[in-house]
């Protein structure tokens, strides 16, 4: 099915979803429906609670609409004439939107005894509607404004055809299971509390440890392809911000500043105006020049609250952020090297596929640019040629470029098949040219070209992605807790506390479980901490200094020496293998 007609199916589905809702809820009043990526929702005024229970019997109800046949009706009216129409249904959110409209443009579709404002199309009539199936239900504020009224929404699925709803409800159920919001805290990663805020993440030792782990990498990374490591403020003079454009176009993203000593400061939600400074703090030589400023930068920005959703939408998070001042003659060499970058860490970390997105200026509208022309031309053209002489798919979207510059957004596809986005490279036309900035060149001071670079996105969010990547089970070198020893009695206890300082002292992570339990109940809650390798010692490892080892599809090996276990972790984890070698 085509992706129009599979729109008009969905919104379609929409209006049949609310018709099923008044008819069972009367009095039911309708905000909004539209057709969204796989399939639609609708947002609801009901003083009943919907329940789960309740959309099984919504469902059977829209069958019995989709069964009738009814035609979906197009009508023309004024907007005197929908006004009174939608008076007297009492359709106030409808009434609310009609103010928006002007007179002469409005549309109302009628299907049985449902009408609805609406631009349409729509389909012939209801009985054209196939594959569908209620989701869930959720709370929206209404038009997203936290001081209007909560409104429930209920989401539905369509598409094409049975065997792609079918593949879309797997996927969904494989889904919740690896739902990192859940899976955060059963593995003791993160937690958010209500006494610290919604949207700051409490990091648990076992999730400090794997941000550690990741953090460290990356460090490594950028030194490795010349990155300098810079540290910069939380706070700093509003003024910064001013300079920047980021407190006019920006503020609404913002936290409100403080006052210190009679003077605003502003807790930062970006890196990039520090970034700059550092680069002003000198006088740059076309020698010096790229210079690569990489930094995990913790940054604040204001989320509505119904926006936020675990560690992939917070207030407070890490940026593995990186800016570039480089010579127009570098840019694509410096591109090149940014993709490369971001290719390297998605075979690290297991993502075979990926979509690639260019984002460009509108030719049609150049005054909604900064910069240069040939800037962006040379910023265009060295984008669409690191993608075309790697040969790598992309898809151009003209006219979506910020005005400061053109990018490159990387989504990876994840092991149940969705894209997650992560890695950026972003041109920055715009601060340069707000701060002044320059280097020396042989035929005088010239503007450097900015870039920005971000490979995981932010911290949090690429741990969240990880953590339903893997469904919990990373790969040893990642890992917070790379194995457990178990005791049979406590006879077992100092042998499992030696092998313990042993693997400490080769650098990995273990734990011991000592307690007086059955090995049954311990083994089973290491596979359920997703716990790689569980090491268990009764009184034949204990004496010839062996480790029975039992892995995560719940094998168990052969008992095998100490120090072969430790030899076989340490390559897995050198490695950065994805497998389990002691497999």
């Amino acid at each position: 099915m085509e992706k129009q007609e599979l729109e008009i199916m969905r919104h379609s589905c929409a209006h049949v979803l609310a018709q099923a809702v008044q008819q069972l809820f009367p009095g039911t009043k309708l905000g909004i429906g539209p057709a969204i990526d796989n399939g639609f929702y609708y947002d609801f005024d009901c003083k009943t609670q919907f329940t789960p229970e309740d959309l099984k019997k919504i469902e059977t109800k829209m069958k019995e609409i989709i069964k009738a046949r009814q035609p979906f009706e197009r009508k023309e009216m004024s907007k005197a004439e929908a006004k009174e129409f939608f008076t007297k249904r009492g359709e106030t959110y409808k009434l609310e939107l009609l103010e928006e409209l002007q007179d002469g443009s409005i549309t109302v579709y009628i299907n049985g005894d449902y009408a609805d404002l609406c631009r349409g199309p729509h389909l012939e009539h209801t009985g054209k509607i196939t594959n569908f199936k209620l989701s869930g239900i959720a709370g929206a504020y209404w038009r997203g404004d936290e001081k209007r009224p909560m409104l429930q929404r209920i989401y539905g699925l369509c598409f094409g055809s049975k065997d792609e709803l079918n593949a879309y409800i797997k996927q969904q159920e494989e889904a919740a299971k690896r739902d990192h919001r859940k899976l955060g805290p059963e593995l003791d990663l993160f937690t958010i509390n209500d006494n610290v805020g919604p949207g700051l993440i409490l990091f648990q030792p076992k999730g400090g440890m794997l941000r550690r782990v990741l953090e460290d990498w990356i460090k490594d990374e950028n030194l490795k392809r010349g990155y300098d490591l810079v540290v910069s403020p939380h706070i700093a003079r509003l003024h910064l911000f001013e300079v920047s454009g980021h407190a006019g176009f920006y503020s609404d993203s913002m936290f409100h500043p403080m006052e210190v000593d009679g003077e605003k400061y502003q807790i930062k939600p970006m890196n990039c105006p520090f970034h700059v400074e550092i680069y002003r703090s000198h006088l740059r030589s076309y020698r010096d020049l790229p210079l690569r400023f990489s930094e995990l930068g913790t940054v604040y920005r204001y989320e509505r609250s119904g926006a936020l959703h675990g560690l992939l939408r917070v207030r407070g998070f890490t940026q593995d952020d990186a800016h570039i001042f480089c010579t127009p003659e570098q840019v694509e060499d410096e591109v090149k090297q940014c993709f490369d970058f971001a290719m390297h860490i998605f075979k690290t970390f297991g993502f075979e596929k990926y979509s690639v997105e260019l984002s460009t200026r509108d030719p049609q509208h150049p005054e909604h640019f900064t910069g240069d022309i040939k800037d962006w031309d040379r910023a265009e053209n060295a984008l669409k040629h690191v993608l075309e002489t790697n040969n790598i798919p992309y898809t151009t979207h003209a006219g979506e470029a910020a005005f400061y510059g053109p990018k490159i957004d990387i989504k990876v596809m994840d092991a149940i098949g969705r894209l997650w986005q992560l890695s950026t490279i972003q041109f920055d036309f715009n601060l340069p040219q707000r701060f002044d900035l320059e280097y020396v060149a042989s035929e005088g001071r010239q503007r450097p070209i900015m870039v920005h670079r971000a490979m995981f996105g932010s911290i949090e969010r690429f741990i969240g992605v990880i953590i339903e990547h893997y469904a919990g089970w990373f790969p040893l070198w990642l890992a917070p807790v790379q194995i457990k020893l178990l005791t049979l009695t406590d006879a077992q206890i100092p042998a499992a506390k030696a092998v313990a300082d042993k693997m400490r002292a080769a650098g990995l992570r273990v734990e011991v479980d000592t307690r007086p339990e059955k090995l049954g109940l311990k083994i089973r809650e290491a596979h359920l901490e997703r716990i790689a390798y569980t090491g268990i010692i009764g009184a034949k490892e204990a004496e010839n200094g062996t480790l029975t080892i039992r892995l995560k599809d719940g094998k168990n090996l052969e008992a095998l020496p100490v120090d072969e276990v430790i030899a076989k972790m340490k390559e897995e984890v050198a490695s950065r293998s994805l497998k389990n070698l002691l497999a």
